[in-house]
């Protein structure tokens, strides 16, 4: 349990948002304000986001537009505004402006950190406020459903320990997306530990209603794949190597070596069973019951196509030397 309107702040929040507008205000209305400060991150919006911060009392910084908008550009600048209202904070939590805390998540999630010193971050059940609106919210909701224990990354959602956090040098601004996950990749190779509770922590208000939404939130992964990995290649602590050449095979390599391979011999065209085999392994493995199991998996295989768009995006980028440019789906 946390100790409220403690004179000394131990821990804060950093939420940040680009035109959530509702539920924004949702987000705030879901934090205890008197367990200490919290700071609104906006990267541009034009939906009155930074006024409605302003009159609920939440400091407030605006990005300039001189730079590229980016979740890690943002979680950084929010991250040093806490620090200079409160120095002597020992644990942060980050938040998208589209979640709103579950009851209780601050002070499980402050317990769990307090009692063990190796373990840098902790996160729990993000769920999808709205899963029946779309296949696309469910998918979302099925996705962030892992199970916890120590976990080799995280998402958007988590309560880091402060000397932690700076001691990596907070998120890598360069990623426009990835960056939580990268930056557990570099807590761990200091010896930190990630952990995932079995506690509810926030509702997600996705809003994915359409499969253009769904697609370029594909093509974000896909390039996030390709960028973490190509940052940390090589390290004992990497994650997602296997993430690029597997969204090519399925993406594109499979249909490609069995289109070519009938001019060659007819039977090359039986390679593509490996996608309804495929198609049993995922929803297998995910054990969700009924209907979910198989519209996750199905949909996890035909997202190949759109992460090997983002695959691409990424290494053309790099070839030609140009700044990628924010992937947004909403």
């Amino acid at each position: 349990m946390i100790e409220p309107a403690c004179r000394t702040p131990i821990l804060g929040v950093v939420v940040i948002g680009r035109n959530e507008g509702e539920r924004l205000r949702a987000c705030f209305e879901s934090i205890d304000r008197t367990i200490g400060p919290v700071v609104y991150v906006d990267s541009g919006s034009t939906d009155g986001s930074v006024a409605l911060a302003e009159n609920l009392g939440v400091a407030v910084v605006v990005l300039d537009t001189a730079r590229p908008f980016t979740a890690a550009r943002a979680r950084n600048a929010g991250f040093a505004r806490l620090r200079d209202l409160a120095p002597s904070l020992a644990f942060v939590q980050f938040m998208d402006g589209d979640c709103a805390l579950a009851p209780g998540w601050l002070g499980a999630a402050h317990t769990s950190l307090s009692a063990r010193r190796d373990v840098a971050v902790v996160c729990g059940r993000r769920r999808e406020r709205h899963p029946e609106r779309s296949v696309f919210n469910r998918l979302c909701d099925l996705e962030w459903d892992t199970a916890p224990g120590e976990a080799l990354e995280c998402g958007g959602d988590f309560l880091v320990r402060t000397e932690a956090f700076a001691a990596v040098g907070g998120f890598d601004g360069g990623l426009i997306a990835g960056e939580e996950p990268e930056l557990c990749v570099r807590l761990r190779a200091r010896g930190w530990r990630i952990w995932r509770l079995d506690a509810e922590m926030t509702l997600h208000d996705a809003n994915i209603t359409s499969l253009r939404q769904w697609w370029w939130r594909m093509v974000r992964s896909g390039h996030a794949f390709a960028q973490v990995a190509q940052v940390h290649r090589g390290s004992p602590h990497a994650i997602w190597r296997a993430a690029v050449p597997r969204a090519v095979f399925w993406g594109v390599g499979l249909p490609v070596l069995s289109g070519l391979g009938v001019f060659v011999h007819p039977a090359a065209a039986l390679l593509t069973l490996l996608y309804p085999v495929q198609l049993c392994r995922i929803a297998r493995r995910r054990s969700v019951a009924g209907r979910g199991a198989w519209a996750y998996a199905g949909f996890t295989l035909l997202g190949k196509l759109p992460e090997v768009f983002g695959i691409a995006t990424f290494y053309a980028n790099r070839m030609s030397r140009r700044s990628a440019a924010l992937i947004e789906y909403k």
